[in-house]
């Protein structure tokens, strides 16, 4: 781990964390170094991240001893109807393409909370993000990888010209510059927030989408706001989860650890195969009302109170077989993409943020802005088109949503901030990394890298390596069919994670994830 006492950053690109600690050091605080990290990212893990994104943020303020939830994700165009789509004949929501596309909320989202929290300009948080989108940077070695296995979804000419090189990703050690996106930025630093949702660049991504008939319009952009939330918790065994409340699926990871806590893991012996069928059990529950009920609460009323409450929670539980693997469990899994950024910084006043950004699928719809560099992310696909669900598409409705940050606190102050970054992976890599801590008591490093399983649906879990060997007989014994990691989900397929733990003298200990090219940084 790394420690430090005035400041930490823990993100998924070394560069991403340099640029956070210089503004730490600088004397920007927390909100500061977490948007400037997300901005660089947008540059340097293209594919992951960006304007064209959303953003979703917790953020404790330590002298008001208080958590903020920021949701800034979009919202569908007013002329995403049910009754549109099927006027287009569209029996499913596309995973790309112009109507998968919602409104970027990210910038939005990083506008208002330095708002309302930072102390320095956009134009000098976004400096970084200019400089390497301009200088250009060296394309490290598992955004490599990664760049490669999502070329092929860039099938839009702009989209080509912009992040492939004679139709090829770049490889490793390539200096990559984006002309067209550091002028965006530039043109951000400059004139705000409304550069993007009333300016230039608005003009620029709708005439993008209309072209290839989509339904977001100027209004859309002009009307976006993000939204202030409360944050939803819940405590396992001593130590308080918080999340953000729904149209995310940070209400998943609660429901789990509910559940999982009606069992005694102590006995069963943590991370053993009686302990790691529970928790995929757990999961495998908590995903099942995940489907059934996550939306946005301001189109639907869902019974959050009574989902979180732990009689609910002693109900599901008496549904596990402690030896064996449920077949299914109620409504089917929604299937996910999983192309986001995780990052956590915290400043020398205590104040501590995690926040995660993505644009769902890597490059997200797929399509470019003109002359902008930015890739418009596929949101749109979170929606379902079934009119009795709560997740049902409407006109100005956040859909469901993946990306989830979170804050472990005990005796009402944080101890870990952390993120699990993935797509479905999200929420029951929360589960995992709690439980690592809570019931293994490892420290956040090793909470973090320890071996995952990635509940797929039914009774097929994917495992990585350590887990099949160590233990993996016992769970095919229980009914579980065991996928190796490579051939289920290939590398990446575990998530990414972040974290900052916070000790009782108040020195932050970072830890950064091996499966990422990221790192921790402290001073």
């Amino acid at each position: 781990m790394v420690l430090g006492r005035r400041g930490m950053a823990c993100t998924s690109q070394p560069l991403a964390t340099q640029a956070a600690i210089q503004v730490l050091r600088e004397g920007g605080n927390a909100v500061d170094a977490a948007v400037c990290a997300a901005a660089t990212l947008g540059v340097v893990e293209p594919f992951m991240t960006g304007l064209g994104g959303d953003c979703f943020m917790l953020v404790w303020k330590e002298d008001e001893r208080r958590l903020y939830g920021l949701n800034g994700s979009g919202r569908a165009p007013a002329a995403a109807t049910l009754e549109e789509m099927h006027r287009r004949g569209i029996a499913q929501m596309p995973a790309l393409g112009a109507l998968s596309i919602t409104v970027p909320g990210a910038v939005d989202a990083w506008c208002a909370a330095l708002e309302r929290f930072g102390t320095l300009p956009l134009s000098r948080v976004l400096a970084p993000a200019i400089e390497y989108a301009d200088a250009g940077f060296a394309v490290s070695e598992i955004i490599a990888h990664q760049w490669r296995l999502a070329a092929a979804l860039l099938q839009e000419d702009e989209a080509k010209r912009v992040f492939l090189a004679d139709g090829r990703s770049p490889e490793l050690g390539a200096v990559i510059r984006f002309s067209d996106l550091a002028q965006s930025l530039r043109r951000l630093a400059a004139g705000g927030r409304d550069v993007l949702y009333r300016g230039e660049l608005a003009d620029r991504i709708v005439d993008a989408v209309a072209r290839r008939g989509g339904l977001l319009s100027r209004d859309d952009l002009a009307d976006h706001q993000s939204t202030w939330v409360e944050p939803l918790r819940t405590n396992y065994r001593g130590f308080d989860l918080c999340e953000l409340p729904p149209n995310g699926q940070g209400m998943a990871a609660l429901l789990a650890l509910n559940i999982l806590e009606c069992f005694d893991l102590e006995t069963a012996g943590a991370r053993s195969a009686a302990a790691t069928h529970l928790t995929i059990e757990a999961v495998k529950l908590a995903y099942a009302d995940r489907s059934r009920w996550i939306a946005d609460p301001a189109h639907a009323a869902l019974p959050i109170d009574e989902l979180l409450s732990k009689d609910y929670a002693l109900g599901r539980a008496a549904l596990v077989d402690p030896n064996k693997a449920a077949k299914s469990a109620g409504p089917g899994r929604f299937r996910g993409g999983g192309d986001t950024v995780y990052l956590t910084t915290a400043d020398a006043q205590g104040n501590v943020v995690s926040l995660i950004n993505s644009l769902f699928y890597p490059f997200g719809s797929g399509i470019v802005a003109e002359d902008t560099g930015i890739a418009l992310q596929n949101r749109g696909y979170g929606f379902t088109l079934d009119p009795a669900h709560p997740n049902c598409i409407a006109p100005r409705k956040r859909p469901f949503h993946t990306i989830i940050p979170a804050m472990l606190f005990s005796g009402g102050r944080p101890v870990v901030s952390f993120g699990v970054m993935g797509g479905d992976m999200q929420a029951q890599g929360h589960v995992q990394v709690v439980s690592n801590i809570a019931d293994a008591g490892m420290n956040a490093q090793q909470a973090i890298a320890a071996p995952r399983f990635h509940f797929l649906d039914a009774d097929r879990v994917a495992v990585e390596t350590e887990i099949e060997r160590s233990i993996g007989a016992d769970l095919r014994a229980r009914g579980h069919q065991i996928l190796n990691a490579d051939a289920a989900l290939g590398r990446g397929g575990f998530g990414g994670a972040q974290a900052i733990a916070i000790d009782a003298n108040g020195t932050f200990w970072g830890a950064s994830d091996p499966r990422k090219d990221g790192c921790a940084a402290g001073w």
